[in-house]
């Protein structure tokens, strides 16, 4: 009676469930026991095919997925065949020192990375910090932020254009949102990078550009940014 107690108390607390895609069972072991320590349900695949049915199937708060999978579809190309049917926050895994594989894992739609060797518990604060932003748990006015025909929605985390939705990854929102809230103002790379992923967030300052490069993709001339040469970023 008390082991089914246990049981019942353990789904009450979780906090969503994380779909882990790694081939490595030691490192999916370890990640495992990190995240369900502080409360995740994990649930691991091999393949970025277990991975994708997983998604599908169990609707979890965010993935953690290896960049380097074997078989026919890869890390890389799997976040591109998530991003084209599901906004769920992602983290991609890859070597120290592949800067093209962390590039091209966020132009496709990656939130976040992390290079190998890693600390899980770095791991477990970039998880907590993804969802943060991604739950929308901040202190920030919840108004309706708009210039011109482009429109921020913080409530529903929505983005429009002539009242047409763009789809933004959650890292895009935030950095979208924290540049229509100080409008005007000129940021440094490590400015945004302080101000959207967190102080202490490891990590280069190209990740920035890679996020403002996605933006323009997707929004267009909506975007009043600009470029300051050797500096960093305003919006208009």
């Amino acid at each position: 009676m008390s082991e089914q107690h246990s049981n019942h108390e353990v789904v009450r607390q979780s906090l969503g469930t994380i779909v882990v895609i790694e081939d490595d069972p030691n490192i999916a072991e370890l990640v495992n026991l990190y995240l369900a320590n502080v409360g995740f349900r994990v649930l691991v695949a091999g393949n970025a095919r277990q991975g994708m049915d997983l998604i599908d199937a169990e609707r979890p708060v965010l993935v953690l997925m290896d960049i380097g999978l074997p078989g026919p579809i890869d890390g890389l190309e799997a976040s591109r065949q998530i991003r084209k049917t599901n906004s769920v926050p992602i983290i991609v895994i890859t070597a120290r020192g592949d800067e093209s594989d962390r590039v091209l894992g966020l132009e496709l739609g990656a939130d976040d990375y992390v290079t190998k060797p890693f600390s899980p518990r770095e791991l477990v604060a970039r998880v907590k910090s993804v969802l943060r932003r991604t739950e929308g748990i901040r202190d920030e006015t919840s108004e309706v932020k708009s210039i011109g025909p482009l429109a921020l929605d913080p409530l529903r985390r929505e983005v429009k254009v002539d009242d047409e939705e763009i789809v933004l990854t959650a890292r895009e929102f935030d950095l979208l949102e924290f540049f229509l809230s100080h409008t005007g103002i000129v940021h440094s790379r490590r400015q945004l990078l302080d101000g959207v992923w967190g102080r202490g967030w490891f990590g280069d300052d190209r990740t920035v550009d890679v996020h403002v490069r996605q933006l323009r993709r997707k929004l267009g001339d909506a975007l009043p940014l600009t470029t300051v040469w050797g500096v960093g970023y305003r919006c208009d």
